[in-house]
């Protein structure tokens, strides 16, 4: 299910993370779904359970999952995601586009990679 690289400078927790978030953008895991405990995945991945917890509680803090207590992990409805991200997408496309005009990028330029965005 999962292939963390150990030697990827990225944290582990942060390649579960990308991962839990992969499977769920591309519908593998959807809304609703129980995710792996956190005991089962240490001993499937060979990792510290602490890692795990630590993805977990970072992904239910951004909007991707939410706990049931004595029952598990759950993947959020899309539309709490929505909710929870939109206004952090926001921002952070008003950083990208400021300092993609601020070196030169025309605005043309941002528009047309916007729209073959769009498209893909």
């Amino acid at each position: 299910m999962f292939e963390l690289d150990v030697e990827n400078s990225k944290p582990i927790y942060e390649q579960l993370m990308d991962k839990f978030k992969e499977l769920m953008i591309n519908d593998v895991l959807q809304e609703h779904n129980q995710l792996p405990s956190i005991r089962i995945l240490a001993r499937e991945l060979t990792i510290n359970p602490n890692t795990i917890q630590k993805a977990y509680k970072q992904l239910e803090s951004d909007g991707y999952i939410y706990t049931l207590p004595g029952k598990g992990n759950f993947v959020a409805p899309p539309t709490s995601l929505k909710n929870s991200l939109e206004e952090k997408i926001r921002n952070e496309l008003e950083k990208v586009f400021a300092e993609a005009l601020y070196i030169g990028i025309d605005k043309h330029e941002i528009y047309r990679l916007l729209e073959k965005g769009g498209d893909s």
